[in-house]
């Protein structure tokens, strides 16, 4: 981490979204000044802990730079923490810590340790390298490249680092199920992003029971604070861009194998590693590294280990204990839940009665909140708005040419 010549001060958190109000609430609670810097989401400047907000410009890495830090000169927000909310943000501070730095405490690892858990494509070496098993991935560089290759279905496409959003980065995944589909998608998927950056993956069977999760807080690759979860739910199910329903548990496998990864990278910072077990085999095979907050961080509070407040704490140079979160706590979502579950109860994965059971106590609300109210009153609104929004720039998107028929997949 580049760190301002003082202790942070305040925290300026990049993005908007429910992620951002999970850290303006775990700062705010404890009086330390928060201001967003907004995105094209609203929900995190609704918070009563939101001291002001500030539209986050869409602009090229220069640009924002320079934003800071003219808005950090023009506010006297010298030693203010900097709070990423998605892999971009996280990965435009680890890039621009030298500059940065001289006016803020970045919150991140630097790039050399961060691009490891930002392209895929390094994190699946890494875990190679160390004997920890991840999915079986293909890297194509062309279109001729992967009819050439052997493919177990189904499979997935998947992106290595989101350097836009489209409907592609924005979905996660697309799952394809023979070669006509997968070559079909590819061509779809080149058309959005540059095809060097798309991974084809075998699909790990598994409900949302084998969705599992190690969150921490870290020096140097050594865990200060961590929790184990089951990411229960997520919408869309099949590969959720977002977790609905998470709940702690006790994983000593978990633990292990993502305190090995951590360490090995030497990452600084707070971090969730996601894994599925493959009920094929029963390994737990790594999928992801988040480098900054993840969906469902605020989880971490009700369990006893809030993450960005600890952060700020290590930060200003505290000497923590190691703290474990404990287990049976629970996590929701409710505007993506209700949707995701009833689906479930329609495919007779989920009864009434296991849904019912699955919100008792101890729970933490996504949004609601009893000491903030207005960002659960302005969700539903700011949710259509911007889905409104989105569509109307999808579009706008000039439609993809068709390939000429002798080049066409055929199923």
């Amino acid at each position: 981490m580049a760190n301002a010549r003082h202790a942070p001060r305040g925290a300026l958190v990049l993005g908007s979204d429910y992620k951002a109000l999970g850290i303006v609430r775990s700062l705010g609670r404890h009086r330390i000044p928060v201001w967003v810097l907004r995105d094209e989401h609203l929900i995190a400047s609704c918070s009563r802990y939101s001291a002001r907000a500030v539209d986050w410009p869409a602009a090229d890495e220069g640009a924002r730079v320079a934003f800071l830090q003219a808005l950090g000169r023009k506010h006297r927000l010298e030693a203010w923490a900097l709070y990423p909310t998605d892999d971009e943000t996280a990965a435009f501070l680890a890039r621009n810590q030298q500059e940065l730095g001289r006016d803020f405490v970045i919150t991140t690892p630097a790039w050399d340790v961060l691009r490891w858990a930002y392209d895929k494509r390094l994190t699946y070496r890494a875990a190679g390298d160390l004997g920890i098993a991840h999915p079986h991935t293909h890297y194509p560089q062309s279109r001729a490249d992967l009819a050439a290759m052997d493919i177990a279905y189904p499979a997935i496409l998947k992106p290595a680092i989101r350097t836009q959003l489209n409907r592609f980065t924005m979905s996660k995944a697309w799952r394809v199920d023979d070669q006509g589909s997968l070559l079909a998608r590819y061509e779809e998927a080149a058309a959005l992003l540059d095809p060097s950056l798309i991974m084809v993956q075998e699909l790990i069977p598994g409900d949302g029971a084998q969705q599992l999760s190690y969150a921490a807080l870290c020096r140097d690759g050594r865990p200060i604070a961590s929790v184990v979860a089951r990411r229960t739910r997520q919408w869309p199910m099949d590969f959720g861009r977002a977790s609905t329903f998470v709940e702690t548990i006790d994983d000593a496998e978990v633990e292990a194998i993502a305190t090995r990864m951590l360490s090995a990278l030497g990452f600084t910072g707070i971090v969730e590693v996601e894994f599925k077990r493959d009920v094929r085999d029963g390994k737990l095979k790594l999928l992801d590294i988040n480098p900054r907050a993840w969906g469902w961080h605020s989880l971490g509070r009700a369990a006893g280990v809030d993450f960005p407040y600890l952060l700020w704490l290590m930060l200003r140079g505290e000497d923590l204990p190691r703290i474990r979160g404990r287990a049976g706590v629970r996590w929701v979502r409710a505007l993506t839940d209700l949707p995701t579950a009833l689906g479930e109860i329609r495919a007779g994965r989920l009864s009434i009665g296991a849904y019912l059971l699955s919100l008792r106590g101890p729970i933490e609300f996504a949004i609601l909140a009893a000491d903030d109210p207005m960002p659960a009153i302005a969700e539903v609104p700011a949710a259509l708005m911007l889905a409104w929004r989105r569509r109307t720039a999808r579009s706008a998107e000039p439609p993809i040419p068709a390939l000429p028929s002798s080049q066409r997949a055929t199923r």
